[in-house]
C-alpha cells in the first residue's frame, strides 16, 4: 500500500523530484564528500595513535587486520547500499510502505549477516590472522584488536547501512553530522584508552567500539521519529524474499569493489616484489593513498547522486536523471583530471609528503609518470556504475564494478610485467583504464537511450 510522506518531510522529497538539478547534487554530494573524508579519519588516527603509543609490531597487527575489515565491510556494503538505492526508487514511486518494509527487512539482514560471520571470525581468528601475513610477533597484537573490535563490526555496519539510508530518504546533512559524531568521539578516545589507562591497541579497538556506538544510537534514533520520512514501526521487519533479492542484487556490485580490491592488492605487491622491489611495492602505497584520497570524493558525489537518480527515476522524470548523470560526470572528471594534472606535473613533490628517502622518490616519481596517465576517466567510470546501481540494474552495475579492476587489470598484471618488467605493472593501470571506460560509454549511452524510449519525456 502506497501512502504520503510525513508533512513535516515532505519537502525534502519533493524537491528531489522539483528541484535545481544543480543545487541537489551540491546539498547531497558535499555533506557525502565531507562524510567519507571524516571516517577516513578513524584509520588514519588509529595508525598514529597506536604508532605513537605502542609500536612498530602493534602497526604491523592493525595492518593484518585489514582484509579482515574488508570483508567485514563488504558484506555491511551488501546490505546498506542495497537497502538506500531501494529505499530511493521507492520514495520516488510514493511508495513510503514499501520502502519502510526495506529498512526493516534490512535491519534484520545486518543482525542475521553479522552474527555468521562474527561466529566464524571468533572460532577461526588465529588461523585467519595467520593466513593474511601475520608473524609470531604481531599475532598477539592483531589478535588483541580483533577480538575487541568484533562486536563493534555489528555496530559499524548498522551505523554505515542506515547512514545511507538517511541521505537515501533525505537527509544529507544529518548523515554527515553522524559521521562527525563517531569520529570526534574517536579522536578524544583513543589517547584516553591508550595512554592514560595504558591499554595499548586493546584501547584503541575499546575507543572505535565506543564512538561506532555513539554514532549508531544517533542514527537508529532518527529512524525511530514518527517525524521522520521513514521510520521503525511494527510490521516491517518479517523477512521478505522479493525484498532479500532486491537488496542484494543492487548490493553487490560495491560489496564486490571491496573484495576485488583486496584481492588485486595482493596481485600487485606480488609482482612488484616478483619484478621490482621493496622500494616498489612503497610506491604502489603511495600511489594508491594518492589515488584513493581522489576517489574517495568521486564517491562522495556518486552518493550524493544516488538519491537523485533512483528518486527520480521511480517517478519517471527521465530528463532530470539524465541531467543529474551528466553533471556528475562533470564534477567527477574533474577532479580526476585535476589530480591526474598534478600527479603527472609533481609526482616529487607528492612522494617527498611521504619519505625521505632518495631512491623511493625516484620510484614513485616513475610509477605515478605510467600508472596515472589515464587516471581522467576514472570518475566517469564510478559514477556509471553508481547510475545503474541506483536504477535497480545489478547485473551491469556489478559487470562495471569488476570491469576494470578484475577483467582487465588482473589480466594485464599477469601479461605485461613478463614483457616490460616492473614498468609493465605500471603499464597496467592506464590500459585498464581506457579498456574500461570504453566499454563503460558504450553500455551507458545504450542505457540512456532505452530510458528515453521506455520513459515518458517530462518536460
Amino acid at each position: 500500500m502506497k501512502h504520503a510522506p510525513h508533512t513535516t518531510d515532505n519537502d525534502k522529497l519533493n524537491r528531489l523530484e522539483t528541484g535545481s538539478i544543480a543545487r541537489l547534487l551540491w546539498s547531497y554530494s558535499i555533506p557525502a564528500v565531507v562524510g567519507m573524508l571524516v571516517v577516513s579519519l578513524y584509520n588514519v588516527v588509529d595508525r598514529i595513535f597506536i604508532g605513537q603509543g605502542v609500536g612498530t609490531e602493534a602497526i604491523a597487527g592493525l595492518a593484518v587486520t585489514f582484509p579482515v575489515m574488508n570483508v567485514s565491510t563488504a558484506l555491511g556494503v551488501l546490505i546498506g547500499a542495497g537497502a538506500s538505492a531501494r529505499v530511493s526508487i521507492m520514495l520516488g514511486a510514493k511508495d513510503i510502505a514499501g520502502a519502510e518494509k526495506v529498512i526493516g527487512n534490512a535491519l534484520v539482514m545486518i543482525i542475521i549477516n553479522a552474527v555468521i560471520y562474527l561466529s566464524v571470525f571468533a572460532i577461526f581468528i588465529d588461523a585467519i590472522l595467520c593466513a593474511f601475513g601475520a608473524s609470531a610477533a604481531s599475532l598477539p597484537y592483531a589478535k588483541d584488536l580483533m577480538l575487541y573490535l568484533l562486536p563493534g563490526m555489528l555496530i559499524m555496519n548498522v551505523t554505515f547501512s542506515f547512514n545511507n539510508i538517511m541521505r537515501a530518504s533525505g537527509y544529507p546533512v544529518k548523515a554527515m553530522v553522524s559521521m562527525f559524531i563517531g569520529a570526534g568521539v574517536n579522536i578524544i578516545l583513543d589517547p584516553i584508552f591508550i595512554f592514560a589507562l595504558d591499554m595499548g591497541i586493546k584501547g584503541a579497538a575499546i575507543a572505535t567500539d565506543i564512538s561506532m556506538t555513539v554514532s549508531a544510537i544517533f542514527v537508529l534514533g532518527h529512524f525511530c521519529r514518527s517525524s521522520s520520512t521513514l521510520c521503525f514501526k511494527k510490521g516491517i521487519y518479517a523477512l521478505r524474499k522479493h525484498i532479500i533479492i532486491s537488496i542484494i542484487a543492487i548490493g553487490a556490485a560495491p560489496s564486490v569493489v571491496n573484495i576485488a580490491g583486496s584481492a588485486i592488492n595482493i596481485i600487485v605487491n606480488r609482482s612488484l616484489i616478483h619484478y621490482g622491489s621493496d622500494n616498489a611495492v612503497a610506491a604502489a602505497g603511495i600511489f594508491t593513498t594518492y589515488t584513493s584520497l581522489l576517489v574517495m570524493i568521486v564517491i562522495g558525489i556518486c552518493q550524493g547522486l544516488q538519491p537523485i537518480i533512483g528518486y527520480n527515476y521511480g517517478a519517471g522524470r527521465t530528463d532530470r536523471l539524465r541531467h543529474a548523470f551528466w553533471l556528475a560526470v562533470g564534477w567527477s572528471s574533474a577532479i580526476c583530471t585535476a589530480g591526474c594534472a598534478f600527479g603527472l606535473a609533481c609526482p616529487q613533490l607528492i612522494a617527498r609528503a611521504f619519505t625521505t628517502d632518495a631512491s623511493l622518490i625516484s620510484q614513485t616519481s616513475r610509477a605515478f609518470s605510467f600508472a596515472l596517465l589515464a587516471f581522467w576517466a576514472v570518475g566517469f567510470q564510478v559514477v556509471a556504475t553508481t547510475f545503474f546501481q541506483s536504477i535497480g540494474n545489478a547485473a551491469k552495475s556489478i559487470f562495471l564494478s569488476l570491469i576494470r579492476l578484475v577483467i582487465f587489470l588482473i589480466p594485464l598484471l599477469l601479461v605485461l610485467p613478463r614483457y616490460f618488467g616492473l614498468d609493465g605493472v605500471w603499464y597496467s593501470f592506464p590500459v585498464s583504464d581506457l579498456l574500461a571506460t570504453i566499454v563503460t560509454l558504450f553500455m551507458i549511452v545504450w542505457q540512456l537511450r532505452k530510458i528515453s524510449r521506455t520513459s515518458p519525456a517530462c518536460s
